[in-house]
């Protein structure tokens, strides 16, 4: 999903790399686009009614936040000066965030234009999540957890077990593949995503309004390719297919860690928080049993860390 909009965010840097944009040129043509391939989408599959009231049952369910506490670690190990350069709407700028909410380690944000990326200028890096804590910086999602991790419990493995190990690579290897085939599946569902983002995002007013029409219109097509890579046929049935997947994983136990969360129930929130409130992520709850585990997560989770600038 990162790649896909890096590739979408390239070719909207080419579109504004000229002294004078012309945001109502590009508008003019991405419209009848949109509006031709808007004509030829299909509607979405009927919703069975029981996994409906069922994923609207369980959000709506009280857990106690007292068996789902966060967990911070001791003020002695606690990580300094932490901040985290992303883009709001990355699934791996969103694993990491999840990780440090669960374990209460305040951290600060900068969120990187991804036409510019002059906020990240002084790194050899280009790509985000980067993590500085007292000024070091860590790369890469897993990279970055699995030192945080050692660093706050120096007494434990990483990794417990072979099976943490597996889902984490899934995670990485073929979670994140379904995502961008689903938010782009249409127009509808691109400009969506791209309200999202442009909202959300380190944009002024021109790259907002540029960056909302054509990069749903680029990651649209985007979105058709990606299907061909990764052998996707049906967008919403490969997503689905992965929520059952991983609820069939957790076999019966409240998290993948059993009583608390381990880091791959950690990766699998994070990377579907950003699309949890899309409608790819309200068609997911609603038509598969993730909806339970994804409201033990949000109360273990908790309220962020993140210092209010």
């Amino acid at each position: 999903m990162a790649r896909a909009q890096g590739l979408a965010f390239h070719l909207l840097r080419r579109a504004l790399s000229s002294s004078t944009p012309k945001p109502h040129l590009l508008l003019q043509s991405i419209t009848p686009s949109l509006s031709s391939y808007a004509h030829h989408q299909s509607s979405s599959s009927p919703r069975p009614i029981s996994l409906a009231l069922a994923g609207a049952l369980s959000f709506s369910v009280a857990i106690s936040t007292a068996a789902l506490a966060k967990e911070p670690p001791s003020p002695d190990l606690l990580p300094r000066n932490v901040v985290l350069y992303q883009y709001e709407a990355c699934p791996f700028c969103n694993k990491v965030k999840a990780f440090l909410d669960y374990h209460d380690i305040p951290y600060e944000v900068v969120e990187v234009n991804p036409l510019s990326k002059k906020e990240i200028k002084w790194s050899e890096y280009k790509k985000v999540p980067i993590l500085t804590v007292d000024g070091d910086p860590l790369v890469d999602s897993s990279d970055i957890i699995e030192k945080l991790s050692y660093r706050i419990h120096p007494e434990e493995p990483v990794l417990v077990g072979d099976e943490e190990k597996k889902w984490r690579r899934w995670v990485d290897d073929h979670l994140v593949h379904v995502l961008s085939p689903n938010i782009y599946r249409n127009t509808s569902e691109a400009l969506e995503s791209f309200e999202y983002i442009t909202s959300h995002g380190n944009f002024s007013f021109t790259e907002r309004l540029t960056v909302k029409y054509a990069g749903a219109a680029a990651m649209y097509f985007v979105s058709k390719n990606l299907k061909k890579k990764y052998n996707i046929t049906d967008e919403r049935a490969a997503l689905y297919e992965a929520a059952e997947t991983w609820v069939e994983a957790l076999d019966g136990r409240n998290f993948l860690g059993g009583s608390k969360p381990n880091l791959a129930d950690l990766a699998v929130f994070g990377v579907l928080r950003p699309i949890r409130h899309l409608r790819a992520g309200r068609d997911m709850v609603d038509n598969t049993h993730i909806g339970e585990w994804y409201t033990r997560m949000e109360t273990a989770v908790g309220e962020s860390s993140r210092i209010k600038s």
